[in-house]
């Protein structure tokens, strides 16, 4: 089949894509920038990049009219409250519009269960994109999930986060809310085995793993899987912007997508519709299960994909992708070179592997304190770590840092910020060679904005002095055991 893959550099469309690959079929991923796209991939000759903006509707016409289906597998949750609704409404009414114009027999849609009758602002928008898929000429195929388990997703990461974290909890009255989670291989099974399944035509469908809990017995459950006391109290004053805070700083996720899952989590998402179990009979496995896959993952140091992949203005806004240069004009910046003697590749892997568990080299507990007040004010701080522990892509979330470009065969790396700051600010690392000499050159750049952004740099002017040039030196002098 020819297939239509949006969200392809997303947490679940990484996860599809090998598998529509393995099945033999000729898959079209939509994507606005190629260069997010992990080359492993795409690297199939079936496999091919469609450049497109689900925003702009005169984009889209580079969608073969020859495909059989698609499954849209956007969102926009990271975005501020004020816009997502409508952004999400756009988007879904230019992919029906430019599928109706192809020979598209499937439109496949995942989205969130949603039975109750006063629902979150986030899940009546993604039932409001549901009814869009439903009125086109198209027939649609609709699953609805509860959260989703399995490493990387933002669900477990939360989970993982608070309970790893925090050995007593006093946490809001949602957490007694019921839900239905479902791992992510049984989420994926669902998406490989609707697609061309004419009984799944013009149906929606409710899927879940077997068990019914609280978000307090989830929590309570992984504590039990890694082996920890752990105890939860629930108070009631706790409202939904203090909740929202709370996750903010406590886990991973930034404070647009906090807000959004505080208000969903209000919501009972337990399946009702059980029809799927008839068309598609498979045992999904528990929620205990799916957490041992997931720490199996984490423990291989192999996840495939995970929800910081996602912009941290949502999917949205890519132009950081087409800084490949950092910006000259109106910058200020500070350039460390440092001479060393050999062992490029030893470098270049420190280097390669900066951020996360490994750190920043010196000072640490700096970059942490400035990733905590990065969190206090709604930003992303260093929760987010990385995805592999030593191979960086462009794209990938580092701490609170993105990656713009990770040339390893030229050996640079150039990082954009994405904290709260009066500006923008990159970091680069290029290993160069002078008169058969060895240099790394390290470059702090920032482009300040109005008064208070300069001020900001000269503020901060003095650590850089010390916290750049005690990071290059040990960049180039640190042996991994």
């Amino acid at each position: 089949m020819k297939i239509l893959l949006t969200g392809a550099n997303g947490y679940i469309g990484t996860r599809l894509l090998p598998i529509l690959q393995a099945a033999g079929h000729e898959i079209y991923c939509l994507v606005r920038d190629k260069r997010r796209v992990k080359e492993a991939l795409i690297s199939d000759k079936n496999t091919h990049i469609i450049i497109g903006d689900l925003l702009d509707e005169e984009s889209l016409k580079n969608i073969p009219k020859d495909i059989d289906a698609a499954y849209y597998l956007v969102h926009s949750m990271g975005n501020s409250k004020a816009d997502f609704s409508s952004l999400e409404l756009l988007s879904s009414q230019n992919f029906v519009t430019a599928l109706e114009k192809t020979s598209c027999q499937q439109i496949i849609y995942l989205t969130g269960i949603v039975n109750d009758e006063e629902l979150s602002t986030h899940l009546k928008s993604r039932l409001a994109v549901e009814d869009i898929l439903k009125k086109s000429k198209i027939a649609h195929t609709c699953l609805r999930a509860a959260i989703i388990i399995g490493s990387g997703s933002a669900s477990f990461e939360i989970i993982r986060d608070l309970t790893e974290k925090l050995p007593f909890m006093v946490a809001p009255k949602w957490l007694h809310t019921k839900c239905q989670p479902i791992a992510i291989r049984d989420v994926l099974f669902y998406l490989e085995n609707i697609l061309g399944n004419a009984k799944t035509y013009h149906q929606t469908f409710d899927i879940g793993g077997p068990d019914i809990l609280t978000y307090k017995a989830m929590l309570l459950g992984y504590a039990k899987a890694r082996n920890l006391k752990r105890y939860i109290l629930t108070i009631p004053v706790l409202t939904p912007k203090l909740s929202s805070y709370w996750l903010n700083i406590v886990t991973s996720v930034n404070y647009n997508i906090a807000s959004s899952l505080v208000e969903s989590m209000r919501n009972e998402v337990v399946c009702s519709n059980h029809h799927i179990k008839e068309i598609i009979p498979h045992e999904c496995v528990s929620y205990q299960q799916a957490l041992n896959y997931a720490f199996v993952k984490i423990e291989q140091n192999s996840i495939v994909s995970s929800w910081r992949d996602a912009l941290n203005k949502g999917y949205l806004t890519t132009s950081f992708m087409d800084q490949v240069e950092v910006p000259q004009n109106g910058t200020l910046n500070y350039t460390v070179k440092l001479e060393f003697k050999k062992d490029v590749d030893r470098v270049l892997e420190n280097i390669w592997s900066i951020g996360g568990k490994r750190g920043w080299y010196y000072l640490d507990w700096l970059w942490g304190l400035r990733g905590f007040i990065d969190q206090l004010v709604g930003g992303v701080g260093t929760r987010r770590g990385r995805r592999n522990g030593n191979e960086i892509v462009a794209g990938d979330a580092l701490d609170f840092w993105r990656v713009i470009l990770a040339d390893k065969k030229n050996k640079r790396l150039m990082l954009y910020a994405e904290m709260k700051l009066p500006g923008e600010a990159w970091l680069e690392f290029f290993i160069i060679e002078r008169s058969n000499k060895l240099y790394l050159k390290q470059t702090a750049t920032f482009r300040p904005s109005g008064l208070w952004g300069r001020l900001y740099w000269w503020l901060m002017w003095p650590f850089h002095l010390f916290i750049f040039n005690g990071m290059a030196r040990n960049i180039v002098n640190f042996k991994p055991l």
